[in-house]
């Protein structure tokens, strides 16, 4: 691999690191610090880390990918959860913010549950806190397997002394990174890395279909039609009213994601919620965009060209590899980095506040210091993260198979929950 690729590769590494040590001295004192970063978030940063969380390594793979081989009627999936995600941002946020707070001061997903409904607090706690663990430690693995996969498609062949597969090394290297920053900086280590991830991943997504469709090879656009597939440039083409909406629902299941909406509960001011949406929306729709864009002009340029790409969804690589100097290019790879890390970090977090407030401190050390308690909680990043990499080992693991039903689980069981406990006055 061309040394400049590395180069911008250790950077963006370093950067990362750079950040939790930076959270580590500022906020980790205690487990408001170390799960919540105080409730001292920007507005900017809370829009920022609540995009790149949720957004995960689909927004450059496969939602590319899904436009790249079928054409704009994907596009709806992306429109749906631009619906949700700022429904989400009016509904729940200014809420959620307040009685968080006012209720009890929960920490937690589960533990705001519980104050909001006493008299089966314990319950919804201890079920809620296993359907996060659950569900979150396959979904960390899911995440995992995106970084083994990029190594072995784009750094094959990097480090051919270790004893590991290139994709078992793209996990270690993956897993050892977030792991490295969650463990030491905590809940404003992973705000502020999803801050800058957020700004590498949309940066990535403005410069890419621009520099595909205008750089050369490309026809400013002109190739656009001539793609061979019927109705690609149709945004209704062969859509059924079940298909629509399918598509848009999609975005219903924001109000029951747990990383997501915790972002929500550490902004500094719950006047800042508004300014935050804005942020958030802002870049999620630009991203959106860029992501839309990127599948269109992709499949016209690899037409124009007689480009053969055997799996839709790495054509962000290829086009990174094939069109950019090489720093750049280690640039765009950062950008997909950022994708997958961003939201492992979150879900390790979230995972681990869940283990250590909802467990931990409800059953075994109910007196625990708060120093105790933010350890235990570092102890509980490195638990679920091993975990993590047990089963994503294995890519073909059938418990894999279990992240295609997350989003969805988790919009089912918490969403109607969250919307009742912040909404229901009785």
């Amino acid at each position: 691999m061309n040394s400049a690729t590395l180069a911008s590769l250790a950077a963006y590494f370093v950067v990362m690191l750079a950040i939790g040590l930076y959270a580590w001295r500022r906020s980790t004192g205690d487990s408001a610090g170390y799960l919540l970063a105080g409730r001292n978030l920007p507005p900017s940063v809370a829009a920022l880390s609540a995009g790149a969380s949720d957004m995960s390594g689909w927004l450059l793979l496969g939602l590319p990918g899904a436009l790249y081989a079928t054409g704009l009627v994907e596009a709806w999936i992306g429109i749906g959860l631009f619906i949700g995600a700022l429904a989400n941002w009016v509904l729940v946020a200014p809420r959620l913010r307040e009685q968080t707070e006012r209720i009890g001061n929960a920490l937690t997903i589960p533990q705001f549950l519980a104050n909001r409904f006493p008299e089966r607090g314990t319950a919804l706690r201890v079920t809620s806190a296993i359907i996060i663990v659950a569900f979150f430690t396959v979904y960390t693995a899911a995440g995992l397997v995106g970084g083994g996969k990029l190594f072995e498609t784009a750094f094959a062949g990097i480090l051919p002394n270790t004893g590991l597969s290139d994709y078992m090394l793209g996990i270690v290297i993956t897993a050892g990174i977030v792991l490295a920053y969650t463990m030491v900086g905590g809940f404003l280590a992973v705000s502020l890395t999803d801050f800058v991830q957020g700004l590498i991943m949309m940066g990535a997504l403005v410069i890419m279909p621009l520099v595909v469709m205008f750089g050369p090879g490309g026809s400013a656009g002109g190739s656009l039609t001539e793609v061979p597939i019927d109705g690609f440039l149709d945004l209704t083409y062969g859509l059924t009213a079940i298909g629509f909406i399918s598509a848009v629902t999609w975005g219903l299941g924001y109000f029951g994601q747990p990383h997501i909406i915790v972002r929500f509960m550490a902004i500094n001011r719950v006047e800042n919620v508004r300014r935050a949406a804005a942020f958030g929306m802002g870049w999620m729709g630009i991203a959106l965009l860029g992501s839309i864009g990127l599948g269109i002009a992709g499949r016209a340029y690899a037409e124009r060209n007689g480009l053969v790409v055997d799996d839709p969804e790495t054509i962000f690589i290829v086009l990174a590899q094939l069109l950019f100097h090489p720093a750049v290019t280690g640039f765009l790879y950062a950008a997909l980095l950022a994708a997958i890390m961003s939201t492992i970090s979150s879900q390790l977090l979230v995972s681990s506040s869940s283990l250590t407030e909802d467990f931990y401190r409800l059953f075994l050390r109910r007196n625990a210091s708060e120093r105790e308690a933010v350890n235990v909680s570092r102890g509980a990043v490195a638990l679920v993260a091993v975990a993590a990499i047990v089963i994503a080992a294995d890519p073909n693991s059938q418990v894999l198979g279990l992240v295609a039903n997350a989003w969805a689980g988790f919009g089912a069981a918490f969403g109607p929950l969250i919307l009742l406990a912040l909404m229901w006055h009785g």
